[in-house]
C-alpha cells in the first residue's frame, strides 16, 4: 500500500504475533487438559537427594501463560527501544546532531538500559513457574515461548528480505516512490530483526536454566556453593566468556568489512567504467571474501566456547562447571539483549536521518 508507514505494518506484524500466540494458548489448553493427569506427581532432585514434586494440571498450563506472556512482553520492550519514532532511537537521533562520539554513548546507553526490563521479566517467570510446577514448569514456559516459532521465523525472516529489495530498487534505479516504500519496510525490518534475536534470547534463557537443573540432577551435585575458591572462580570465567566471544567476532566483523572496502577499491581502481556502468564489477571476488572470513574468523570463538568448559570440568571439578554455566548463562543474556537492541536502536536512527529529521 502506497500509504502504509512504519506504525501500520509493525500494527500488522504485530496483530500476526498476537493472533499466533492466542491460537499457541487455546491448544496448549486442550492439549494439557487432555494429555496430562490432574495431580501430578513427578520425582524431583533436590539438596542431594530424590524427593516428590505434586502440582496440577492446571499449574503446568499457567506455567505456559507465563512462558507466552513473557514472549510478547519481549516483543513490545524491544520494538519500543529499536523502533523508528520511539522515544530511545529519537533519543539517539537527538544526541547525533553533536557528533560520532555522543552518538555512540547515546546508542551504549540505550543498548545497557534496554536489559532492566526483560531481566525483571526473566526472573519473574523463572520464579513463578518454578513455584507453580518445579523445574518441570520453567522448562515448559521455555516452550512454551517458542511454541510461536514459525511467526517469529517469518518476523526475522521479513528485516532482511525488506533490506534486499531496497538494495535491488536502488541499484536497478527504479523510480524513487518504489525505494520510498521499501524504506518503510526496511525501518521496520530492522525492529522486527530485532525482535526475533529477542525472543531467541528469552527462550534460550529459559532453556539454559532447565538444562542446568538437569545438570545438577545428573552430576547428583548438591548445590553451587560460592564460597568454594574453585566455584567462585568459575563463575566469573564463565562470565567472561560471552564478552571475549563477542569482542572476537566484532573484531572479526572488522577485518572482513576492511577486506571488502580493500577489494571494492582495488576494483574501481583498476577496472574502468564501474562507476558509469560500462564495467563489470567482480561480485564473485566480493561473496568469496565475505564466504571465506565468515568461516575463517569463526574458528576461535568457536574453539573456546568448546575447550573452555572441558578445561573447567576436568580440572575444577563438576560443581565448579555449574558455576561456569551459571556465570555464561547471566552475562550472555545481559550482552546478547545490550548488543541487540543498541544495533536496532542505531539502525533505525540512520533510517530516521535518511528520511530526513529537524
Amino acid at each position: 500500500n502506497a500509504k502504509a508507514d512504519t506504525n501500520t505494518v509493525q500494527a500488522a506484524l504485530n496483530k500476526g504475533n498476537w493472533v499466533s500466540i492466542l491460537i499457541a494458548l487455546i491448544a496448549s489448553y486442550f492439549l494439557i487438559r487432555t494429555m496430562l493427569p490432574e495431580t501430578i506427581r513427578m520425582s524431583v532432585f533436590n539438596a542431594g537427594e530424590f524427593g516428590e514434586l505434586t502440582t496440577t494440571s492446571m499449574n503446568v498450563f499457567w506455567a505456559v501463560v507465563i512462558g507466552m506472556f513473557v514472549g510478547a512482553a519481549i516483543s513490545f520492550i524491544t520494538e519500543f527501544y529499536t523502533g523508528l519514532g520511539k522515544g530511545p532511537v529519537n533519543k539517539i537521533v537527538q544526541k547525533s546532531g553533536t557528533g560520532a562520539a555522543t552518538n555512540i554513548i547515546a546508542g551504549l546507553g540505550t543498548g545497557m538500559l534496554s536489559t532492566a526490563t526483560p531481566v525483571i521479566l526473566f526472573a519473574g517467570a523463572i520464579w513463578g513457574a518454578y513455584e507453580l510446577a518445579g523445574f518441570y514448569g520453567v522448562g515448559i514456559a521455555a516452550s512454551a515461548m517458542m511454541a510461536t516459532t514459525a511467526m517469529q521465523l517469518a518476523i526475522d525472516a521479513f528485516g532482511p528480505i525488506a533490506d534486499n529489495a531496497g538494495g535491488i530498487a536502488e541499484m536497478s534505479e527504479l523510480p524513487a516512490e518504489v525505494r520510498e516504500k521499501t524504506d518503510v519496510l526496511d525501518s521496520v525490518g530492522n525492529t522486527t530483526a530485532a525482535i526475533g534475536k529477542g525472543f531467541a534470547i528469552a527462550s534460550a534463557a529459559l532453556t539454559a536454566l532447565a538444562l542446568f537443573a538437569a545438570y545438577v540432577t545428573f552430576t547428583g551435585i548438591h548445590g553451587i556453593n560460592i564460597f568454594d575458591a574453585k566455584v567462585l572462580a568459575a563463575l566469573f570465567i564463565g562470565g567472561m566468556i560471552p564478552v571475549v566471544f563477542s569482542a572476537l567476532a566484532m573484531n572479526s566483523v572488522g577485518k572482513a568489512a576492511m577486506d571488502m572496502v580493500n577489494e571494492v577499491r582495488r576494483q574501481f581502481r583498476e577496472i574502468p567504467g564501474i562507476l558509469e556502468g560500462t564495467g563489470k564489477p567482480e561480485y564473485a571476488r566480493c561473496v568469496e571474501i565475505s564466504t571465506k572470513a565468515a568461516l575463517r574468523e569463526m574458528i576461535l570463538p568457536g574453539i573456546i566456547i568448546i575447550v573452555t568448559p572441558i578445561i573447567v570440568g576436568m580440572v575444577m571439578g563438576a560443581e565448579a562447571l555449574g558455576a561456569y554455566m551459571a556465570g555464561v548463562t547471566v552475562s550472555g543474556v545481559l550482552w546478547a539483549i545490550f548488543q541487540n537492541n543498541a544495533g536496532g536502536a542505531w539502525d533505525n536512527a540512520k533510517k530516521s536521518f535518511e528520511k530526513g529529521v529537524d
